[in-house]
């Protein structure tokens, strides 16, 4: 379909309270009906963070022009030659010996999107009204919230928020999470840095970014963001599916339990249940 578009965008602020910026972001469009976007945010503590999330972000982006194959896969060997480059760096030159960033990166080919990453940075799905976080964050709280031994809440201030237990460049082979999913119209993925997210509530992620073009939503994260004060760098990438997708199935027929159960709720006055959003995957879980 000649209508299918993808309306993409990616911006980067060193934020309020930093004299220099260790994010780095970057969109590549790949014919029609397909782009990548990609966020790095540099380990602040560890040399050269600065140099390895922008290292990140432009080999992987040149590593997948030079890969073959289906998308899902450039970008999954694309994201390892990034780390490889990074770790060698850091062992060549003294002055970046420990040098890692976090790194999430989304390919979107035709509706069929394929993520990897490393870290956390995070990739949200904005669908019909409501936000979910597709992406795990690899931080030591992160974990004892998996394991039920901390909330999601107290997670939010904790030391350990920011205590990676992966990273890109850290060793010469990355442990790193893939997903896809299929997309639909209106869709829309936003990718960002822990500067922005953990300034604004997933809520106001959601509502910052309805109803605006790409760019204009990169803008209203961002300067909203710096406007309430910004300990860290922000960075936020963003794409949205317009125009109907190629290949979307048509809803399956319902059989006759959904059927009894649509004319038992009607006739006694009940509104319709709204469908949660798609399932996705994550293999390495």
């Amino acid at each position: 379909m000649n209508d299918f578009e993808l309306d993409a965008a990616a911006r980067t602020d060193v934020g309020t309270e930093r004299d220099h910026n260790e994010d780095a972001c970057g969109t590549l469009a790949d014919g029609e009906g397909r782009a990548v976007l990609a966020v790095a945010d540099g380990v602040s503590l560890a040399n050269g963070g600065e140099v390895a999330s922008q290292m990140a972000v432009e080999v992987l982006l040149r590593a997948y022009q030079e890969e073959a194959g289906p998308p899902g896969q450039r970008l999954y060997r694309a994201f390892q030659q990034a780390n490889i480059e990074i770790y060698d760096r850091a062992v060549a030159v003294p002055e970046l010996r420990g040098m890692t960033t976090t790194l999430v990166a989304a390919v979107v080919d035709r509706g069929e999107l394929t993520a990897v990453h490393a870290g956390d940075s995070r990739l949200y799905l904005l669908r019909e009204g409501r936000i979910e976080q597709l992406t795990k964050d690899h931080t030591a709280a992160a974990e004892k919230v998996r394991y039920g031994m901390m909330s999601r809440e107290k997670a939010r201030t904790h030391p350990d928020r920011s205590v990676l237990t992966r990273s890109v460049g850290r060793e010469l082979i990355v442990s790193r999470d893939r997903l896809s999913q299929r997309l639909r119209q209106g869709d829309l993925l936003l990718l960002c840095s822990d500067g922005l997210y953990n300034v604004l509530e997933d809520d106001e992620l959601a509502r910052r970014c309805d109803g605006v073009g790409a760019e204009e939503a990169c803008r209203a994260l961002l300067d909203e963001a710096n406007r309430r004060g910004t300990p860290d760098n922000l960075t936020a990438a963003v794409l949205r599916l317009t125009g109907p997708v190629p290949g979307a199935e048509a809803p399956a027929p319902a059989g006759l339990g959904t059927r009894l159960r649509r004319l038992f709720r009607g006739r006694s006055g009940s509104g319709a249940v709204r469908r949660p959003a798609g399932a996705r995957s994550a293999p390495g879980r």
